[in-house]
């Protein structure tokens, strides 16, 4: 069967905001861009009030408020009664780190419907150390404490990597303590940070199979107390995952200045522009705006992926990892196996995997430090102009 042109997008399930780039935590996988906005480029409150407006009359079900740390924000109170009053169910994406407990019951008042929480570890010292942040842990089980205490659903994030690998079954004791209704096992996937610092946090295969079958029991066996979501290495994937569901298919991520993006990287592609809320309204760039479309559907798609049984299950995978891992956007991820690239994608992985435990050192994330990757190894066409 022959790829088609797409048709007009159906509306967006959701829009992950992200209020801020101020985070008082140092992830090494933080999947905030290498260059990090300033605080002063940020929207001002009346117009994030406007997205959510907008959002919510083209269609979109949720709102993500994240950041950086969203909380940071002296008005995110206000921001979070207006998503809600837009009829936007609000989930807040935090740290857990400076929510005071006058600040959360003016969040739930406002109609905050539900709270995911970061855990960088399963105990105080591993969790302190990899958020880069002492004294981290009493605040997210403070916080934690707050989000069941008020009755709201909490879901516990936990990045997974060399790290920390051996504590899943504690991150789903933790979580089950906690008292959260979810937990997200979310393997890192290896963008910014985490693309800066790979050599350091990729773990070998063997001990990724292992937390899987840890996942899968502990899915069993807590099956009607505790949903568990699993984001597997792409590095050792068959298949490559729909990034964000498909290039501009259900998600819309907006930076802190404003930028629309369809997923949280699509900035490291050359040749697209990405237009921003100050200048146009959510619809026109959901609909029109050229980098949305350059990806969407499978027009685009070349081989393997254009005539692949799976181009609208997977969507011809990362576009974003197509390119730091092969030079060209276009090309298929080369997570899944039918790529030209995988055997690469597989050799680097083993070959980071096996490098001592902190021979590579990390790259804190700080609004301080410049990051820069190694170039690629070519140029990538301009994929704007062939969108």
């Amino acid at each position: 069967m022959n790829a088609h042109a797409p048709s007009p997008p159906a509306p967006p399930m959701g829009l992950l905001v992200e209020l801020t780039h101020r985070c008082p935590l140092g992830c090494p996988y933080c999947s905030n861009p290498l260059a990090l906005e300033r605080p002063g480029a940020e929207l001002d409150g009346e117009t994030w009030k406007r997205v959510f407006s907008e959002a919510a009359a083209l269609g979109a079900l949720h709102v993500h408020l994240s950041g950086g740390e969203p909380t940071a924000r002296r008005d995110i109170a206000e921001l979070t009664r207006h998503a809600s009053r837009c009829g936007l169910y609000t989930n807040l994406i935090t740290s857990g780190i400076g929510v005071s407990e006058k600040l959360f019951a003016q969040l739930v008042e406002d109609g905050l419907d539900h709270a995911q929480l970061s855990f960088q570890g399963a105990d105080k010292e591993t969790n302190d150390r990899l958020g880069h942040y002492a004294g981290s842990w009493e605040r997210k089980r403070a916080f934690a404490a707050m989000v069941t205490k008020a009755g709201l659903p909490l879901t516990i994030n936990a990045v997974i990597h060399r790290a920390n690998l051996s504590q899943v079954a504690a991150f789903v004791d933790l979580a089950v303590e906690l008292g959260a209704r979810r937990l997200e096992v979310a393997h890192t996937q290896y963008y910014g940070w985490a693309l800066a610092n790979r050599a350091a946090l990729m773990p070998p295969k063997k001990e990724v199979d292992e937390s899987i079958a840890v996942v899968e029991e502990a899915r069993t066996r807590l099956k009607g107390e505790l949903v568990i979501d699993m984001v597997i290495p792409d590095y050792y994937a068959r298949y490559p995952k729909p990034c964000a569901g498909g290039w501009g298919r259900i998600a819309i991520n907006v930076s802190p200045s404003g930028k629309v993006l369809p997923c949280h990287a699509a900035e490291t592609i050359p040749g697209l522009e990405f237009w921003n809320v100050r200048d146009h309204p959510l619809s026109d760039i959901w609909r029109d705006n050229p980098a949305f479309k350059a990806f969407r559907g499978t027009e685009w798609m070349l081989e393997p992926c254009r005539s692949c049984e799976r181009r609208e299950i997977d969507w011809g995978g990362c576009r974003c990892q197509a390119l730091a891992l092969t030079g060209d956007a276009r090309n298929a991820d080369p997570a899944c196996h039918k790529s030209p690239h995988h055997a690469r994608i597989a050799a680097l992985a083993a070959a980071e995997a096996q490098e001592e435990a902190g021979a590579a050192a990390i790259r804190w994330r700080s609004l301080k430090t410049a990051v820069a990757l190694a170039p690629r190894a070519r140029s990538t066409p301009d994929v704007a102009a062939q969108a």
